[in-house]
């Protein structure tokens, strides 16, 4: 008899487990039922609506406006070189600065025509440049010179700020 007993109890625990786990499985079996009706209303809904297109705007045709007239009568074009200033009766061009070393107080002269010397008085004359000094020093190539001719750029001591452009005349 203690052999149907245990039987018993053994045959008991098997019931109550099986009992939860169906409880478990209709649990999992309603909720997959659940997803499965939501993503079916998703599905449908994206099937409902269509997938919006990007309009294309198309330009609009330009109006044809009438020409502007001009306010004043157009000038002569630009030239490439900027107009020169007539010199002084008693001063002729002789080159024009092409760069200026601040920190030295250098200015680089490119002698466009007549010799230059050192002793003579020059006058340096541009847009906001307006002085006139004597040559003291002057250098080619590193080389101290006393007088430079067309076609040479030389580097002057200048006491003044000069700028690119201006214009350096020799006074006679």
């Amino acid at each position: 008899m203690p052999k149907k007993a245990k039987s018993k109890a053994k045959a008991g625990q098997p019931a109550a487990k099986k009992k939860a786990k169906k409880k478990v499985v209709a649990k999992k079996k309603v909720v997959k039922k659940k997803v499965k009706k939501a993503v079916k209303k998703t599905v449908r809904k994206a099937a409902k609506k269509p997938a919006r297109k990007k309009a294309v705007k198309k330009a609009a045709p330009k109006k044809k406006m009438p020409p502007k007239k001009p306010l004043v009568a157009p000038g002569p074009p630009p030239s490439g070189m900027p107009p020169v200033e007539e010199p002084a009766s008693n001063e002729e061009a002789v080159g024009t600065i092409t760069h200026y070393y601040s920190h030295l107080g250098v200015a680089v002269i490119q002698i466009n025509k007549g010799t230059l010397r050192t002793g003579n008085t020059i006058h340096v004359k541009g847009h906001t440049t307006d002085f006139t000094e004597t040559v003291e020093s002057m250098e080619f190539e590193h080389q101290h010179i006393d007088q430079a001719s067309a076609g040479q750029s030389v580097g002057l001591k200048v006491r003044d700020h000069a700028r690119e452009h201006d214009i350096v005349y020799l006074v006679k």
